[in-house]
């Protein structure tokens, strides 16, 4: 088992249960005690778990949302596809504001190469879209929106990341909910991360949601706005007739990947 296919191995059992020994990972990813040793101690620090004395201990409390590290290592073949069709509804010299979270992290990084302004929300999104080939093409010239730094998120947030936010105007708002639901719409762990969306969907003329299907099995308790504020969602999930309706009457374009 290859290192990344390990480091989601045990993400995924400390999604289950709240602790976990070396002995039951070394059976788990067919590995030595001293390879074990060595990824708990990497996505420790990575924030994806707390090691403890003979294994590890999951940082996921009930009800909570958790941490990017974590979120990092899940769905990754189904968020780069989403970016990428997000990339590819992206006009060229469009201003963008692109939210934070790992599947914008992705969309930042299918950008690299495009002629766009972009403000992204968190440090993971700049830097990965400053980052990538320079011979590629242009590189997104780049906002910062400023705020306030959420420690192990790593996104901005506050009244000045707000403030800025709605100062501009932007062609489309690139949003990744924490849930989204038929009824209520777009959802979002906490009030700040909620202000924070809800200033990027109100500035844009157009909303692409980028959604994984466990975004719709997810659950969170703050509302962002309406699927009738939508344009657009890209997602790997598929609907039945009776979503797909519901969605018609909203107007929303559906984008499977």
């Amino acid at each position: 088992m290859k290192t990344d296919e390990r480091h989601r191995t045990i993400a995924e059992i400390l999604r289950r249960q709240a602790e976990v020994s070396v002995e039951e990972l070394m059976l788990a990813c067919d590995a030595s005690g001293a390879t074990i040793r060595r990824d708990l101690e990497t996505l420790a620090g990575n924030g994806v778990l707390r090691r403890i004395h003979g294994g590890a201990r999951s940082l996921i409390g009930q009800g909570q949302n958790p941490g990017y590290g974590l979120r990092e290592l899940e769905d990754r073949d189904a968020k780069r596809r989403i970016a990428a069709a997000v990339a590819g509804l992206l006009a060229d010299r469009a201003l963008v504001w692109l939210d934070s979270g790992s599947t914008a992290t992705e969309v930042a990084r299918a950008v690299t190469g495009r002629e766009l302004t972009l403000m992204p929300m968190s440090l993971p999104a700049l830097n990965a879209a400053a980052g990538g080939d320079a011979g590629a093409g242009s590189r997104p010239a780049l906002l910062l929106p400023g705020g306030s730094l959420v420690a192990g998120e790593l996104c901005f947030r506050g009244p000045l990341a707000e403030s800025n936010i709605r100062s501009l105007r932007f062609d489309t708002a690139v949003l990744t909910p924490c849930a989204v639901d038929f009824t209520d719409g777009l959802l979002a762990h906490d009030l700040d991360d909620a202000a924070v969306k809800r200033a990027g969907l109100d500035a844009s003329a157009r909303v692409v949601v980028a959604a994984s299907a466990t975004k719709w099995q997810a659950h969170a308790r703050v509302l962002i706005g309406g699927l009738d504020r939508v344009d657009v969602i890209v997602t790997d999930r598929e609907f039945n007739a009776r979503e797909q309706e519901q969605l018609d009457k909203y107007s929303v374009e559906v984008v499977n990947v």
